[in-house]
């Protein structure tokens, strides 16, 4: 008996050594601080996988799992967010650390102690809490707090670390516990597992979906009907100025709906990769605007949202109609120099592609080139470079029309290309455009009309001005010419009065 027990202690010594070795130092660091009186993390075993945690006598204080070994929901990046999860042997959960994405919000935006306040709230939940986010608790539901700006990666995470801990507990035998941590030990049937998360987010964001819905019905209208209201040029100043106001209020600052180049470089890379919808449908509002865009850009072309749907745009837009309103002194860049800052945006575009392709963390730092994340995401609270990054350039809209979306911006860029396969033509054009007038060309705020009378598609923002311009009988010179033969003959009472009046389309 001495003898087995001679021989068993430092067998059992060696293979609690053994087990320890086969985990990550760094890991057993922070599971350590989940259980502060832990001797031993052993391997991860059996399903779904979780590492036993024991004290000095070798008793069992509870599991410590990797969420994307038990539940990957891919997030924003299309890749899901590895969280480490510790729970005891009550069903209480000891701590949660995040240790591996590649989210945008995550990457660069946010600090350590935002990720850290996050996922302290979880401390002291129970398996059989219903943990949400947002909103308030009550006896059924724990509310956490959200982290401004990332709701929709949060509630990812979330989804993740409860779940996953439900399925350990469950597994395991770990009891489910009813209430808080001050409401004894009851026990709880353990919850029915939750149906997809995109599926949820649809339906707790119907008010978002519907005021998305009715602004790109009005949009779609305006698309459509483009020469009428080009016709009333008073009517389509009110209309573009309200959109653009609801454009940066409501999809920019409320729904969160500001696409970015980050977008087209996570879905470029799923598509090279492991595609699955889920990640894409998990925001309804970005989903919503996504396929819009895709629509239009096979009609239009992609002016339609670099004019109407970009929030940043669309503030750089309202900063020099505000400008030009107060009569600040504006001006427009010699026609070389504008020509060839054009490039910029298209070299920044493939300059962030080939970095993703090394690394989409490191591209998704350097897209901090737009000014999105700063302005809209974060709401300006963050370093001060960012900040005065987006606001040198607000500060410059005032002066030159729009300086990032011409000059910058590799989201632009990037919808320059599917945008050559657009379908119809909608912006009308006289043979005299160009030659001899000039009047469009002049005009056009983002100079994407040639000397020679054509529209250049790719640095088109749909504005519509240039239309107003074709319709409008005082500006433009054919029509003017007509307008005032019209009139001479109707002095003079001419039968020619009514043929020349039929010209004017």
């Amino acid at each position: 008996m001495v003898f087995h027990r001679i021989i068993a202690a430092p067998l059992a010594a060696l293979l609690a050594v053994g087990a320890a070795a086969s985990v990550p130092e760094d890991t057993r660091g922070l599971v350590r601080e989940m259980f502060p009186v832990a001797a031993q993390v052993e391997a991860p075993t059996g399903d779904p996988p979780a590492m036993a945690v024991r004290d000095g006598a070798g008793g069992l204080l509870g599991y410590a799992f990797h969420t994307v070994d038990i539940l990957a929901i891919p997030a924003y990046s299309g890749k899901p967010i590895d969280s480490l999860v510790g729970l005891g042997t009550d069903g209480r959960i000891r701590g949660v650390e995040i240790v591996a994405h590649e989210e945008p919000i995550l990457v660069i935006g946010l600090s350590d102690d935002d990720l850290h306040a996050f996922t302290r709230q979880y401390r002291g939940k129970t398996v059989a809490q219903d943990i949400g986010i947002g909103g308030r608790s009550t006896s059924e539901r724990q509310a956490l707090d959200a982290i401004s700006g990332a709701t929709i990666t949060v509630m990812v995470i979330n989804r993740a670390v409860t779940v996953a801990a439900q399925r350990v507990a469950d597994s395991r035998g770990i009891p489910f516990v009813a209430g808080g941590p001050d409401t004894g030990h009851g026990t709880a049937p353990a919850r029915a597992p939750p149906g997809p998360l995109w599926v949820e987010n649809w339906r707790t964001k119907v008010p978002y979906i519907a005021g998305l819905a009715a602004g790109l019905a009005v949009l779609l209208f305006i698309l459509l009907f483009q020469d009428w209201v080009a016709r009333r040029a008073r009517l389509l100043g009110v209309l573009r100025t309200a959109f653009l106001l609801y454009t940066v209020l409501f999809i920019g600052v409320i729904a969160h709906g500001q696409l970015s180049v980050v977008n087209v470089l996570t879905f470029t890379h799923s598509l090279l990769g492991d595609f699955s919808w889920q990640s894409y449908l998990i925001d309804p509002v970005m989903f919503i605007l996504w396929g819009f865009v895709a629509f239009t850009i096979l009609l239009w072309g992609r002016g339609v949202y670099c004019g109407w749907l970009c929030p940043f745009g669309a503030l750089q837009k309202l900063a020099f109609q505000a400008a030009r309103y107060f009569r600040l002194p504006q001006w427009e860049l010699p026609a070389v120099v504008h020509e060839r800052l054009w490039a910029l945006k298209y070299v920044l575009l493939i300059g962030l592609f080939g970095v993703s392709l090394h690394s989409l963390v490191l591209a998704q730092q350097l897209a901090e080139v737009e000014p999105f994340k700063t302005t809209f995401s974060l709401r300006f609270v963050r370093d001060w470079p960012f900040v005065v990054y987006a606001a040198g350039l607000l500060v410059l809209a005032l002066f030159i029309p729009k300086p990032f979306c011409r000059y910058l911006c590799p989201l632009g860029a990037a919808l320059t290309f599917p945008g050559r396969f657009r379908i119809f033509d909608w912006l009308r054009r006289r043979k005299e455009c160009g030659r001899p007038c000039q009047i469009c060309a002049i005009e056009c705020e983002v100079g994407a009309i040639k000397p020679t009378g054509e529209i250049i598609d790719t640095e088109c923002h749909y504005c519509l001005d240039c239309q107003v311009t074709y319709w409008n009988d005082r500006r433009c010179p054919p029509l003017v010419a007509r307008r005032k033969k019209l009139e001479k003959l109707s002095r003079s009472g001419s039968s020619d009065a009514r043929s020349v009046a039929g010209d004017g389309g």
